[in-house]
This record gives structure tokens, sequence and C-alpha cells, in this order.
């Protein structure tokens, strides 16, 4: 029997190469280019309408996702271990006969259509989307954490 699983989980992004992202601590959506979020140079994300430094940022999508993939894999080792049971006992007066647990279905995360602007951050010469209200009353930079105002 495992001690461990990895479980890996594709995000994929929109046309444009950017991913959906959401805040853990205000709830905002953003969306980030893989790269950005792939590089060892960035140490932190921002959240662009709190400012704060999120532990996570997984949409609600991905955590179902997740939670249904760990279930999955403990249908998995439960089936195996009472499979084992029953072919213990097959040849034996004790009769044991294991009902099959069904997975559930995984559902697919599709890139997401948000109602998001393209926005450069000068300070990173990087490119983020964000939702259009936070262009008019400013931003936090997700790389830096400064505030912009004014953001083209």
């Amino acid at each position: 029997m495992e001690d461990s699983f990895h479980m890996e989980i594709p995000i994929p992004p929109d046309n444009k190469g950017f991913i959906l992202l959401k805040c853990a601590y205000c709830g905002e959506l953003f969306k980030i280019k893989v790269e950005d979020l792939n590089d060892d140079g960035i140490l932190n994300i921002y959240c662009p309408s709190c400012g704060l430094i999120s532990e996570q940022y997984f949409t609600n999508e991905v955590l179902e996702l997740a939670q249904i993939k760990i279930k999955n894999k403990a249908i998995e080792i439960v089936n195996e271990q009472l499979n084992n049971i029953e072919k213990q006992f097959k040849n034996s007066f004790i009769k044991f006969k294991r009902k099959k647990i069904k997975y559930e279905v995984e559902p697919v995360i599709y890139s997401s259509i948000e109602a998001m602007e393209e926005v450069n951050f000068l300070c990173f010469k990087r490119k983020v989307k964000i939702k259009p209200l936070l262009k008019v009353t400013g931003c936090y930079c997700p790389f830096c954490g400064v505030k912009e105002y004014g953001i083209k």
C-alpha cells in the first residue's frame, strides 16, 4: 500500500496564456501569465485588489477537482483492500463478497472567460488581467505589492 501519492491538476490558460486565480482573502479574480507563476524570481504574488499575499490562489473549480481526485484515490485504495479480502476468503467457509465503490466523475476545468482587461505593470514589465473597476480605483501590482493608479 502506498504511503503517499502525487497529484497534478493542469489549469488551462486562456488564448493569451493567462490563468485564472482567486484571492483567498477578498475573493477577487485576476489572471497572470503561466510563465510568471513559474518564474523563480517572483517570490510572492500579491492580490491586485487587497494587496495581501495569499497562501494559495486556487479557484473553487480547482479546489473541487482536487477534492474529487483525493476522494477517488481513497476509493481506489478501499476497493483494492476489499478485493484482497475477497481473495483471502475465496476458498474458505466464510463468504465475503465485496461491492465495488464507484468513482466520482472528475470535472474538466476550462479556461474561463472573465470580463477582465489586460494591463501593464511597469515595475516588472509584466502583464496581468484585472477587472476594469480596478483600473479606475487603482490596484496593487501582483509582483511587488505597490499600489498603482492610472494603470494602462
